[in-house]
C-alpha cells in the first residue's frame, strides 16, 4: 500500500527557499511505476496543480505560477520525491500535498487531482512579505 509522508514546510521570507520531500513509507516506488505529483491549497481556496513527473523522471510539468521559480525530482531508490522551491512569495503560502498514481507508462506524467490515487497529508508552507 502507498504511504505518503510530506516533510520540509515551514515559515521563509519572500525570496527564500525551502525543499519539501515526500516519502512512501509503503510499498517502494520501484515496484510500480507510480506517476507523481505536488499540488496545494490555501484556506478558503481550491486545492491547485504545482508541479509533476513521470516515474522515470524525464518527463516534468510546471503550473505557470511556479516555473521558473519550483523543480521537482525524484529518487526511486529512497521512495522520495521532492519539491525545491526557490523565490518564494507570498502567494504561495499553502499546504502542500503530494500526490502518486499508477502510470501506464514511465515517461507520463499527469496534472487533474482527479488523476492521482494516493495523497499525503500535507506540509504547511507560509511565506511572509
Amino acid at each position: 500500500q502507498v504511504q505518503l509522508v510530506e516533510s520540509g514546510g515551514g515559515v521563509v521570507q519572500a525570496g527564500g527557499s525551502l525543499r519539501l520531500s515526500c516519502a512512501d513509507s509503503g510499498r517502494p516506488f520501484s515496484r510500480k511505476t507510480m506517476a507523481m505529483a505536488w499540488f496545494r491549497q490555501a484556506p478558503g481556496k481550491e486545492r491547485e496543480f504545482v508541479a509533476a513527473i513521470s516515474w522515470s523522471g524525464e518527463s516534468t510539468h510546471y503550473a505557470d505560477s511556479v516555473k521558473g521559480r519550483f523543480a521537482i525530482s525524484r529518487d526511486n531508490g529512497k521512495n522520495t520525491v521532492y519539491l525545491q522551491m526557490n523565490s518564494l512569495k507570498p502567494e504561495d503560502t499553502a499546504v502542500y500535498h503530494c500526490a502518486a498514481r499508477a502510470s501506464s507508462s514511465s515517461s507520463y506524467y499527469y496534472t487533474l487531482i482527479s488523476d492521482y490515487s494516493y495523497w499525503g497529508q500535507g506540509t504547511q508552507v507560509t511565506v511572509s512579505s
